[in-house]
């Protein structure tokens, strides 16, 4: 099975500054031991078996080449490519890697955003990704809470009204499998579309779904955080991350 891990690394991280102004968001250290974000993910595709991966950068990215290297000191295998300013989006760092030839030829890319932290079982969502033959293949997770009070409005009046509700559906987490053959259609759309900004999740996945590709669900009750923005940084608790992510540093 020919799998290759995609980290989604080259973002400005603007939700983050004034920190982002110093660091690569990816870079940014956390725990008790004060490791980036991005080592736990480059850990978590190693514990899993993928070794090849793909590291989609840009902002910052000497941080992470100073740091990871060929990625030998981890066990795993790193290719860099470096985004081109005028092809901005997630959606067009996987294009630009495909373009120079980095990206196309394997049975499964595992697609990772690089300020994800998770215990997901990345092995057992390509496996599921393969056996369906789908194009792509979403990792979702319920228990989802809204940060902010939710109001049934009728006539100008409230009729309900619940603080910070869960919500019933479940949600993308940030990482997903795309089957190599699908990225012609992603060039061919990227070219299409001629935009300057094209994301992976809000609008190359719904543009799949529409014209009938299959777009699988794999759904999980692991751990997952979002430190997307300094808000959530500041939030996250150390502890937590101890006791759902040890095992990768050989501590469980």
């Amino acid at each position: 099975m020919g799998v290759k891990g995609v980290i989604l690394a080259g973002g400005e991280g603007t939700r983050f500054r004034p920190l982002t102004y110093y660091f690569q968001k990816c870079m940014i250290p956390i725990g008790e031991e004060q490791r980036p974000v991005l080592e736990y993910i480059v850990r978590l595709f190693r514990y899993h078996g993928i070794r090849r991966l793909v590291l989609l950068v840009g902002y910052k990215h000497q941080q992470i080449r100073n740091y990871f290297d060929d990625g030998s000191r981890f066990g795993v295998e790193i290719t860099y490519v470096l985004d081109k300013p005028e092809m901005r989006g997630s959606a067009n760092a996987i294009v630009n890697a495909y373009r120079c030839g980095v990206l196309g030829d394997e049975d499964c890319l595992i697609t990772y955003y690089g300020d994800i932290l998770s215990n997901i079982n990345l092995r057992e969502l390509a496996e599921r990704h393969l056996s369906s033959k789908a194009s792509a293949t979403i990792a979702l997770a319920y228990g989802f809470r809204i940060r902010v009070g939710m109001a049934e409005v009728v006539d100008g009046w409230v009729k309900s009204f619940i603080e910070k509700p869960m919500l019933r559906s479940p949600v993308s987490i940030g990482v997903l499998a795309l089957s190599g053959d699908i990225l012609s259609e992603l060039d061919r759309f990227s070219r299409e579309r001629s935009s300057s900004s094209l994301d992976l999740m809000g609008d190359f996945i719904p543009h799949l779904i529409e014209a009938g590709y299959p777009v699988g669900a794999y759904i999980t009750d692991a751990f997952w955080y979002d430190m997307g923005s300094i808000e959530r940084y500041e939030k996250f608790e150390n502890e937590h991350l101890s006791r759902e992510l040890s095992f990768l540093l050989g501590k469980a």
